[in-house]
């Protein structure tokens, strides 16, 4: 269990680590990286809006990812499915909320340019 702890901690760190130069605006419109969408890759103050909606929420997701996992691995005789379950569930529904509210917040910035 030690080896998915320090996986999933890895990979909250690395999720927290790709929103940071989202959030700060540091990625400008481009194919590879970032929240792309028709409406972002066509205008780039939606993009840089978009993005640092967005970039909050994967924030938020990668930090729940290593709490859940911190939390988790210290409940003692949790089974392996069990962390991994939680783990799991928790990160898939903060990453979800996420990315439900910034499809949302995209097209209500899409919706208010002629």
């Amino acid at each position: 269990m030690t080896t998915l702890l320090i996986f999933y901690i890895s990979t909250g760190v690395l999720l927290i680590l790709l929103s940071l130069p989202l959030l700060w605006g540091k990625v400008p419109p481009n194919g590879l990286y970032g929240f792309r969408v028709r409406a972002t890759l066509n205008d780039p103050q939606i993009w840089y809006a978009a993005n640092k909606f967005a970039a909050k929420r994967l924030l938020v997701s990668g930090v729940t990812f290593v709490t859940a996992a911190l939390i988790f691995y210290f409940i003692p005789g949790i089974s392996v499915d069990v962390y991994s379950l939680g783990c799991f569930f928790l990160f898939a529904a903060s990453f979800s909320i996420g990315l439900i509210q910034s499809i949302r917040y995209v097209k209500s910035l899409a919706g208010q340019n002629p």
